[in-house]
C-alpha cells in the first residue's frame, strides 16, 4: 500500500481550516489511512493509505478533498467535466501506435502558480500514479509542461527511434530516441516497456518540437516544470483507455483543487475508442447505479432510513438521488471503482463510521472443526515437506499473460479463464485456472538459489465451467515443481509415486499432448477411471518466456478428487 509524504501545513490549506497532527489521525478512517510518522519540527506527515483501488487518495489533494468533502455534506463540482466546455486545443494520434500505445488524454491548468509544496505533491502524485496504479509505467505514464512554450495542436505518433533527436530531462546535449533508451537512467529502467515494438511513440507540438518520449522521459525545454509557472499541459499515455482517463481525471481535479482552471483538450484518434474517435479530456467516467435499500441495510446489520443513506453518500462525494424502488448513485469523475454493491456498502459504513453501529455478541454457540477437504489438503504437504519440497503461497489472482500466454495456450481449448471485471491493474486481472504459473512465477526469481529446487504449493484455483451457477468452479489444487540442470520426467514421477502410495490411492498414467509440456513427456493422472491431474516436463519456450534456465518437470494433483476417492 503507498506511504506517502504530506506538508501538515499543506494539508490545512487545502481542508480549508487549522488541523494539528492529532486531528489529521483522527480524520484518516474515511480514507482508509494510517499516520505512520510525524516530524513535528517540519510538519512532514507520513500517511500509509490503505486502499489500493483509490489512487484519487495517493496525494495530499485526495485526502484533504475527502475531509472537505465530508465537513460540507456534498462534493464540489468541476466545471472542467461539463459537456458545454467547448476545448480551445487539439491532440492528434496518428495511425501506428495501436499495438504500441494506443491512448492519450491531456489537459491544461491555467491561472494558478505553482508553488513548493504544489510541485512536491505533482511529482509525488505523478510518480505514485505511474508506478503503482500505471504497472511502472508499462499501463499509465504522466507527463508534465510549461504550456506557454507549446503550439497546438499537438502529435501523438510513431517514429523511428534513430530519426529524432532532442534534450532529454537531466541531459545538457541532444541525443536520438535510442541513445536514450542506452544511457538515460531513465531510459536504462523503463526501456523493456517498449521492446520488441515496431517503432517508439512521441509527442511533438505543431512546430515539430519534442515535448517528451512516453513513456520514458520529458524534454527538457518544455518539459520541466518549475515553482511560479503559471500554465501547465498534462498528459497522460496508456494501453488501457479508462486508468489513462481516470489518471489524468484524478491530476485535474488536484490541480483545480490548488485553484488553476481546466481546460479540456479534444484528442483525435485514427480508429474508433470505447468512447468514440474524438474524445473530450478530461472525461468523467461515472455511470449511474440503482441498488435497493435493504442491500445497504442487510449488508450493514441494521435499519437505516433511506435519508441518512443518501446523506452519507452525499458526504462521501457521491451523486445519490431516492427512488422508489431504492437509491441510484454515482461515483465522483476522479473515481472508478464501483463493482459491486457491497463498495457502495462498504462507503455507507465508512461515512457514517464504523463506531456508529451497535456491537453484536454472537447469538449460537458451535464447535469448529476442519472440513475433509482440509484435513486431506494437510495431509499432503506434511507427506511433501517430507518428501523434500518447500512449500510456497502465491496470490490466486494474476495475469492472463502469466496464464495463457507465457504457457503456450493461447489459442488452444486450454485458454479459457475467469477474467476479473474493471480491474485496476493487469497484473491481478484473471484467476488462475492451474497452479503451475504460480511456481514458475517463483522459480524465475530463484535462479540465484543453489539447485536444486522442489517446490510446492496446495490453494485454490478456479476453472471456467459453463455448466456451474457463476461459470467457474473453485478447486483445491496441488502444483509441485523440480529444477535442475538434470530433472526429468522419471524425477518428478518418483516424486508423484510415493506421495499417492503414502495416501494409498491407486493411480495410472495416460499420455496427452498439452501445449506447455514436452510432446511425449506428459500425461494424465488417472484413478479408479478419473483424471485427478497432470505430469510432464515443461517444454523449453515456456521456460524461455519464464526466463528459467534449469530443465524443469512439474505434476498437479486435483486434492478436492483425491479427497472423494479417500472417502
Amino acid at each position: 500500500m503507498p506511504t506517502i509524504s504530506v506538508s501538515c501545513a499543506d494539508l490545512e490549506h487545502l481542508v480549508g481550516r487549522p488541523m494539528d497532527a492529532n486531528e489529521v489521525e483522527s480524520w484518516l478512517p474515511i480514507v482508509k489511512g494510517e499516520l505512520k510518522d510525524h516530524n513535528p519540527a517540519t510538519g512532514e506527515l507520513w500517511i500509509e493509505v490503505r486502499d489500493s483501488n483509490r489512487p484519487d487518495l495517493w496525494c495530499c489533494e485526495g485526502i484533504a478533498r475527502q475531509i472537505r468533502i465530508k465537513l460540507a455534506g456534498s462534493a464540489p463540482a468541476y466545471a472542467c467535466f461539463k459537456p458545454a466546455l467547448r476545448p480551445k486545443r487539439r491532440l492528434v494520434v496518428e495511425p501506428g501506435l495501436e499495438q504500441v500505445r494506443p491512448y492519450v488524454a491531456a489537459c491544461a491548468a491555467v491561472g494558478c502558480s505553482v508553488t513548493d509544496e504544489g510541485l512536491i505533491q505533482l511529482i509525488q502524485t505523478q510518480e505514485k500514479l505511474a508506478d503503482i496504479f500505471g504497472r511502472k509505467r508499462r499501463s499509465v505514464s504522466i507527463g508534465l509542461y510549461r504550456l506557454q512554450r507549446i503550439a497546438f495542436p499537438v502529435t501523438y505518433a510513431l517514429v523511428n527511434p534513430d530519426e529524432v533527436r532532442f534534450t532529454p530531462l537531466g541531459f545538457e546535449e541532444e541525443i536520438t530516441l535510442r541513445e536514450i533508451l542506452a544511457v538515460h537512467p531513465k531510459g536504462i529502467e523503463y526501456g523493456s516497456i517498449l521492446d520488441g515494438k515496431p517503432g517508439v511513440p512521441l509527442l511533438r507540438d505543431a512546430h515539430g518540437r519534442v515535448l517528451s518520449f512516453p513513456p520514458i522521459i520529458n524534454s527538457r525545454d518544455i518539459g520541466e516544470v518549475q515553482v511560479g509557472d503559471k500554465e501547465l499541459l498534462v498528459e497522460v499515455t496508456g494501453t488501457d483507455l479508462r486508468m489513462v482517463l481516470l489518471a489524468l481525471n484524478i491530476l485535474a481535479v488536484n490541480l483545480a483543487d490548488r485553484g488553476a482552471a481546466i481546460e479540456p483538450v479534444e484528442i483525435f484518434y485514427p480508429q474508433a475508442t470505447e468512447i468514440g474517435k474524438r474524445v473530450r479530456t478530461p472525461h468523467d467516467l461515472g455511470r449511474t447505479r440503482s441498488l435497493p435499500l435493504t442491500a445497504v441495510q442487510s449488508a450493514l446489520g441494521q435499519p437505516l432510513p433511506a435519508g441518512q443513506v443518501r446523506d452519507a453518500l452525499l458526504a462521501y462525494g457521491y451523486q445519490a438521488k431516492l427512488s422508489r424502488d431504492g437509491i441510484s448513485v454515482k461515483l465522483p469523475p476522479y473515481r472508478n471503482d464501483m463493482m459491486h454493491d457491497v463498495d457502495v456498502v462498504e462507503d455507507v459504513a465508512i461515512s457514517l463510521g464504523y463506531d456508529r453501529f451497535e456491537l453484536m455478541m454472537p447469538s449460537q454457540f458451535t464447535v469448529g472443526g476442519l472440513s475433509r477437504l482440509e484435513q486431506v489438503s494437510d495431509r499432503v504437504r506434511e507427506l511433501m515437506v517430507g518428501i523434500g519440497f518447500q512449500e510456497v503461497i502465491s496470490n490466486v489472482i494474476t495475469s492472463r499473460q502469466e496464464l495463457v500466454e507465457r504457457m503456450r495456450l493461447a489459442g488452444s481449448d486450454m485458454d479459457q479463464v475467469v477474467e476479473i471485471d474493471n480491474v485496476m491493474s493487469q497484473n491481478y486481472s484473471c484467476l488462475r485456472q492451474w497452479m503451475t504459473p504460480s511456481l514458475l512465477r517463483v522459480e524465475s526469481a530463484s535462479t540465484r538459489a543453489f539447485y536444486p529446487h522442489r517446490l510446492f504449493e496446495v490453494g485454490e484455483v478456479a476453472v471456467p465451467d459453463p455448466g456451474e451457477e457463476f461459470g467457474s468452479r473453485t478447486m483445491m489444487i496441488l502444483g509441485a515443481l523440480i529444477a535442475h540442470a538434470t530433472a526429468n520426467f522419471s524425477e518428478v514421477h518418483s516424486c508423484l509415486d510415493l506421495l499417492l502410495f503414502y495416501l494409498n490411492l491407486p493411480y495410472s498414467l495416460e499420455p496427452n499432448c498439452h501445449p506447455s509440456f514436452l510432446e511425449g513427456r506428459s500425461g494424465w493422472i488417472t484413478s479408479q477411471g478419473r483424471s485427478i491431474g497432470l505430469i510432464g516436463e515443461l517444454h523449453p519456450e515456456v521456460l524461455e518466456q519464464w526466463q528459467v534456465g534449469m530443465p524443469t518437470v512439474v505434476f498437479e494433483l486435483e486434492v478436492n478428487a483425491v479427497a472423494e476417492l479417500l472417502a
